[in-house]
């Protein structure tokens, strides 16, 4: 009886989900955006904090959360990081933080998955999903995540600039855990 229940007890250790944290230090959150003056716009937004559940064994997510600090928003272009903080576009001073909260996660194989969840910029919260991809092991996963956003579909008005910049912005993530 009592090896049942070790035997019970280690079963449920074993299939008990595992909270890790993101390793801010190690990891990226980039956004690209159209603009017909440079063509192309590349930034990166901090990721602030996040958490990743895991099963055990399995290197695909049961939930994911994550905080990027838009306070630090950098395009490589001083002027245009203002701009980008300000209540044209942003507004940092009132929204600081972007949020991303799991709602769903489908497997698509081994090493790849899309994500639902909810997104919160500029205090407006959408659905959104993610797809993406998982390299390494499930004991040290790191994975590679992509979105499209509409900027207006978040409150974000229309300003004087919106003929040249485009409205839908890609988002990468590359995530690694401690």
């Amino acid at each position: 009886m009592r090896t049942l229940l070790i035997a019970a007890v280690a079963s449920v250790a074993l299939s008990t989900p595992e909270t890790r944290a993101i390793d801010v230090a190690r990891s990226k959150a980039t956004f690209d955006v159209t603009h017909v003056f440079v063509e192309h716009v590349v930034g990166t937004i901090p990721i602030a904090s996040g958490t990743v559940v895991l099963k055990p064994g399995s290197a695909i997510p049961v939930s994911a959360a994550a905080v990027l600090d838009a306070t630090r928003i950098a395009s490589g272009d001083s002027d245009r990081d203002v701009s980008l903080r300000s209540p044209d576009f942003f507004d940092t001073a009132r929204f600081p933080t972007w949020t991303f909260i799991s709602t769903k996660i489908v497997p698509k194989g081994d090493a790849s998955f899309e994500m639902q969840g909810n997104l919160t910029i500029h205090g407006v919260s959408r659905p959104e999903r993610l797809d993406a991809t998982v390299t390494g092991d499930p004991a040290d996963p790191s994975y590679h995540a992509t979105a499209r956003i509409d900027r207006h579909a978040f409150g974000m008005t229309t300003t004087r600039l919106d003929p040249a910049i485009g409205a839908t912005a890609g988002v990468t993530l590359d995530v690694t855990l401690k």
